[in-house]
């Protein structure tokens, strides 16, 4: 049957019929064709032609000009000299301090004490209606290395800001599909132990600085003998958060037990120095992805930098002048 005959039957029950029982024939002639070949690969043996590789959009990614090669001696130049670069160096200890937006539900002060507990040697303090400008000089002032705002829509968690204090950048996402611990099965208990931290994906020189801000939450050193393992695993532009414990089963086997909680987060800019929605200068916005492509991530594309479009102004007007 033809695709080219299904829009010719105007009866939509008899429509509907016909195209079930297209795709059914469809299905049969694949499965067919599936079995064929097997048993021509069998027949064949070590001569045999190479299996076909399915295409997905992780693999027909379109080619990105940001992607970062860690052995580029510029790329160590520039992070060795970014803000981040006095934790890596050893210099600082994290100390987080987390918040909330004003008068927070149920669920997002739970969550907010989830995290104090993934979060080693953090605070949860409440906000009482000051004003982030005035927060982060407090917060400098006691030593805090990093502050975690926690947004809320109707009850729900929706949005996080990541300052990284005292110099930035600050980071704000949309914080989706929050579970918190009584509501996942079958999880572990937590442990005070130091966790590992895997930054999986973060590849591009956006990733890369995304990803040392998340790094700089937790201590240099975890402490193996907890087992505890945090990952942000970064797969097309969604930042997956999971907390799990590794258990040994035997000497080849390992299995996974998650502590929660759990969570997903999108950039959504990233801004130099600390937060200022008024006079702050964006490196980067997320945008439309105007190639309308899925397999363009836009996390992933050539940075949308507004400190370069304005230094291209300037320039404008020099010369005009």
């Amino acid at each position: 049957m033809s695709d080219f005959t299904m829009p010719k039957i105007k009866n939509k029950q008899k429509r509907a019929e016909v195209y079930k029982q297209f795709k059914k024939e469809k299905r049969k002639a694949q499965i067919e064709e599936r079995k064929k070949r097997k048993q021509e690969e069998k027949a064949m043996g070590d001569k045999a032609p190479p299996k076909k590789v399915p295409k997905t959009i992780e693999n027909m990614r379109v080619p990105d000009e940001t992607m970062v090669d860690p052995s580029n001696k510029e790329i160590q130049r520039d992070l060795a000299l970014d803000e981040m670069s006095p934790y890596f160096n050893q210099e600082t200890t994290p100390k987080i301090l987390i918040t909330t937006s004003d008068r927070p539900k149920k669920k997002t002060n739970s969550f907010c004490k989830e995290l104090r507990k993934v979060i080693p040697n953090s605070f949860v303090k409440y906000r009482r209606g000051l004003d982030l400008k005035k927060i982060i000089p407090q917060a400098i002032s006691r030593d805090f290395t990093d502050l975690i705002v926690i947004n809320e829509d109707a009850g729900e968690p929706n949005g996080m800001v990541l300052c990284h204090l005292p110099n930035g950048p600050t980071a704000e996402f949309k914080l989706m599909n929050a579970k918190l611990v009584k509501e996942l099965k079958r999880v572990g208990e937590m442990t005070e132990h130091y966790p590992e931290i895997n930054i999986h994906n973060f590849n591009t020189r956006l990733g890369v600085t995304i990803g040392r801000m998340l790094s700089c939450l937790f201590p240099h050193r975890p402490n193996y003998r907890g087992r505890r393992v945090v990952t942000f695993h970064n797969q097309r532009d969604y930042i997956f958060f999971r907390h799990h414990r590794y258990e040994f089963k035997n000497a080849e086997r390992v299995a996974l037990q998650e502590l929660g909680p759990r969570f997903i987060l999108r950039l959504r800019s990233l801004q130099k120095g600390t937060f200022d929605s008024k006079y702050g200068m964006y490196e980067w916005i997320h945008k439309v992805n105007s190639h309308n492509l899925k397999r363009y991530f836009e996390e992933h594309s050539p940075c949308f930098f507004m400190g370069l479009e304005m230094e291209i102004l300037l320039l404008i007007r020099i010369e005009c002048n």
